[in-house]
């Protein structure tokens, strides 16, 4: 029996009744108690429990992949009265069971896998640690494959970047974009590190332009150091909301929402089913060939990429101004091959 959330909520809910010496729980007043509790935790009714699904939760807490608990032989007439044999034992305070040292295993794998990377400077100690503390036996080669890569450009400056936003310190910039020559040097106060399409982009307020979301793509960073200004708090932009309305990292200032709609051929409707571009998505057939999807985001430079790389296999239908920017971009690729 695997411990998930929620027979792990069951667990605990038993382990405090095991616990007290003070109510007689037999079997009836145990799962009226674990479904009591149950709904005020959860407000879910079908979450409640029956007779036989409380008696294989003690099972399995009684069992070796379990805790192993002892449990006192008491009865109140002829029930029975569960209740701990020893009084100070909580599976709390318990070593990893089998099925739980399983599951630390695993997560020690994902995390073995971000050695390496600047932000996560030091993991290699802390990971030996807790395979000398847990005797754990860890297959040393990776079978999980994350969408990044430790060379990316600009990498070296991420500690220095995290930090900054963490510890709220200014920073002092070189940076060299694709309009400049020559790379120039600005103040910035760090809110904020977004990922997008395996780039990383530092947010925040660049005084210069008086822009309190002002990006920073790190991979065209020169030089940072920290700098001695007084740092300028964030009190106006929620960055969770702030990304919520968009696809990517670009947002021009007047930028407001709008409703796309996209129609996907047969074969990339289907797969455009099951994967969501943005939280706001909606699909639904229109016939058999043709997929409706539609999303409320702001159209930006991000959003347009995205619909270029679905190629021939979408047609935008709405807003005018975003087809109209579509076909434009195939024409002028279709140019190229003349």
């Amino acid at each position: 029996m695997a411990v998930t959330k929620k027979p792990l909520v069951r667990y605990k809910i038993l382990d405090a009744c095991f616990k007290n010496p003070y109510k007689k729980f037999t079997i009836d007043v145990l799962l009226a108690t674990v479904n009591k509790r149950l709904m005020d935790m959860l407000d879910d009714e079908s979450q409640c429990i029956k007779l036989r699904q409380l008696q294989d939760d003690i099972a399995f807490m009684r069992s070796s992949e379990g805790w192993g608990i002892e449990l006192a032989e008491l009865n109140d007439g002829k029930k029975k009265i569960y209740r701990y044999e020893d009084l100070d034992f909580s599976i709390n305070n318990a070593p990893l069971n089998e099925v739980e040292m399983d599951q630390f295993q695993s997560a020690i794998q994902v995390l073995s896998q971000f050695e390496g990377m600047p932000q996560f400077e030091g993991i290699q100690e802390i990971i030996a640690k807790l395979k000398s503390n847990f005797k754990t036996t860890i297959i040393e080669k990776p079978f999980i494959g994350f969408d990044s890569t430790q060379d990316l450009k600009g990498i070296e400056y991420f500690s220095t970047l995290y930090n900054a936003v963490q510890n709220k310190t200014p920073l002092e910039i070189t940076y060299k974009d694709f309009k400049t020559e020559e790379p120039y040097t600005y103040i910035f106060h760090p809110y904020y590190l977004k990922e997008y399409n395996n780039r990383w982009f530092l947010f925040g307020f660049h005084p210069e332009s008086w822009k309190r979301d002002w990006n920073v793509a790190v991979d065209r960073i020169v030089s940072v150091t920290p700098s001695s200004v007084p740092f300028v708090v964030n009190e106006t932009i929620d960055w969770q909301e702030y990304f919520s309305d968009m696809i990517g990292v670009s947002k021009s200032e007047n930028a407001i929402l709008e409703e796309v709609v996209l129609h996907f051929n047969q074969l990339t409707g289907k797969y455009m089913e099951n994967k969501s571009i943005h939280e706001t998505q909606k699909n639904k057939w229109i016939d058999e060939f043709t997929l409706e999807l539609k999303i409320k985001v702001i159209v930006n430079y991000e959003l347009v990429r995205l619909i270029l790389s679905y190629g021939e296999s979408v047609k935008v239908i709405e807003p005018k101004s975003l087809s109209e920017q579509i076909y434009k971009r195939h024409q002028e690729a279709f140019q190229q091959y003349f």
